[in-house]
C-alpha cells in the first residue's frame, strides 16, 4: 500500500526553526526525485524543493538559503530543515514524487507567527 505520512510541523515565531519529515512506503523510494509543497489558504500547491536519488537538491527563490531538502534511502525518509521561518512560509506541507505524483498524504501545518 502506497503511502506518504509527513510530520514535524507546528507554530512557530518568525525567525525560529523546524524540520519536517516525510515517510514513504509501498514504492521504490530511492530512485524517485522527491519534492516538498506547500499550499497556503486560497493559494495553489506549489513546488518548493526537490532532491534526486543522489541527493542533489534544488529550490524555489523563496526559500533559497533558508530551507535545506534531504532524504535518506534507507529509511524511505525526505526531510526539510527550515531556518529564518517567515510568516509567508505559513502552509500546509507536503511530500510528493516530483512526477507520477502518489496519493497525497494529509500533509503537516507549519504557522509562523509575526
Amino acid at each position: 500500500q502506497v503511502q506518504l505520512v509527513e510530520s514535524g510541523g507546528g507554530l512557530v515565531q518568525a525567525g525560529g526553526s523546524l524540520r519536517l519529515s516525510c515517510a514513504a512506503s509501498g514504492i521504490t523510494f530511492s530512485i524517485a526525485t522527491f519534492g516538498w509543497y506547500r499550499q497556503a489558504p486560497g493559494k495553489q500547491r506549489e513546488l518548493v524543493a526537490t532532491v534526486r536519488s543522489d541527493g542533489s537538491a534544488a529550490y524555489v527563490d523563496s526559500v533559497k538559503g533558508r530551507f535545506t531538502i534531504s532524504r535518506d534511502n534507507a529509511e524511505n525518509t525526505v526531510y526539510l530543515q527550515m531556518n529564518g521561518l517567515k510568516p509567508e512560509d505559513t502552509a500546509v506541507y507536503y511530500c510528493n514524487r516530483e512526477i507520477y505524483r502518489l496519493a497525497w498524504g494529509q500533509g503537516t501545518q507549519v504557522t509562523v507567527s509575526s
